[in-house]
């Protein structure tokens, strides 16, 4: 399994880059169990709203407008009609409360995030308490 999350992870590393985001990019890339994949995301703002400079270098103005990268990608497999129910999720930072939460709805059964991944001061009880909740739901959190 090491060698596909390798490539999961790398997939979710490039598509990070697709953010406009000037102080973080996160990707994610939700797997199927055939290992299909069932759907991606970055972080950014919705479609239809202009990504300008002053609302992505404005945190305040920012953060309420933003969609995270694992909110993306479950906000596409919906428009699509896509199933996440029993799917992995890999994404290039551990999963924060609001994503933890969506991740839980979706049926999730698994997110993976790169061993390397060095979380900010600032989030980390934000990230405890995400990683409490994906394992009280039963969804499996590790990193690779």
């Amino acid at each position: 399994m090491a060698d596909w999350d390798g490539r999961f992870l790398g997939l979710a590393a490039h598509i990070a880059g697709w953010s406009k985001d000037p102080s973080t990019q996160v990707g994610c890339v939700i797997v199927g169990p055939d290992r299909e994949v069932r759907s991606t995301g970055f972080n950014g703002l919705p479609r239809g709203i202009a990504d300008t400079r002053e609302r992505l270098e404005d945190r305040e103005l920012k953060y309420p407008l933003i969609c995270h990268a694992e909110e993306n990608a479950i906000m596409h497999a919906a428009r699509i009609g896509i199933s996440l129910k029993g799917c992995t999720v890999y994404v290039t930072w551990p999963p924060c409360t609001r994503c933890a939460r969506s991740l839980i709805q979706a049926g999730v059964s698994e997110a993976v995030y790169p061993a390397s991944a060095e979380v900010p001061e600032r989030w980390a009880g934000d990230f405890t308490l995400a990683k409490d909740m994906l394992a009280e739901a039963g969804v499996t959190l590790r990193a690779a």
